[in-house]
């Protein structure tokens, strides 16, 4: 299984910081879910969603990724 990032609006996926791709074959391959969070994270990327690629199945499954809430609620309590 391949756990890749993908631009939701354009569909292109991230190979680098700063650079995407077309090909889910040149995309950059996480070992796990969370370490793509954090990389989205530590270099605030935004717009993306997770995708779970398996070599042997004819799907993808797609996963969206929301803010973090301690950084939403930080942010409601700000606003009152």
């Amino acid at each position: 299984m391949k756990v890749l990032l993908q631009h939701k609006e354009s569909g292109l996926y991230l190979k680098d910081v700063g650079l995407t791709t077309p090909s889910a074959a040149e995309a950059m391959d996480f070992l796990c879910s969370t370490q793509a969070i954090e990389f989205c994270a530590a270099h605030k990327i935004i717009g993306m969603q997770i995708v779970l690629r398996f070599q042997e199945q004819h799907f993808d499954i797609v996963l969206p990724m929301l803010l973090d809430r301690r950084v939403h609620s930080v942010r409601a309590a700000q606003v009152v």
